[in-house]
C-alpha cells in the first residue's frame, strides 16, 4: 500500500486531527485515512454496476445461462 507524507501541516490542524481521531476512537493516521477516503470516494457516489442491476430488476430482470470454459483465456499480446 502506498505511503503519503504531508509536509507543512499547521500545528493547529494536526491538533484538531488528533482530537477528532480521539473522539472517533481511532488513531490519527486512521482518521486521516477515513477523511481522505470519504473525500475521494464518498458513500453516496453512484456505483454503475449497482445502478444497472437496479434498472434490470425494474424491468423484470434477465436470466442468463453462462458457463465458464474450463480452459484459461489466452494471454493478450500488445506487440
Amino acid at each position: 500500500m502506498p505511503d503519503v507524507t504531508i509536509r507543512n501541516l499547521p500545528e493547529a490542524t494536526h491538533r484538531a486531527l488528533k482530537v477528532r481521531a480521539a473522539q472517533q476512537g481511532r488513531s490519527t493516521e486512521a482518521e486521516i485515512r477515513e477523511i481522505l477516503e470519504n473525500a475521494v470516494r464518498p458513500p453516496e457516489r453512484i456505483k454503475l454496476g449497482s445502478e444497472l442491476a437496479a434498472i434490470g430488476r425494474e424491468f423484470g430482470g434477465v436470466e442468463l445461462d453462462i458457463e465458464r470454459g474450463a480452459t484459461p483465456a489466452d494471454t493478450v499480446s500488445f506487440e
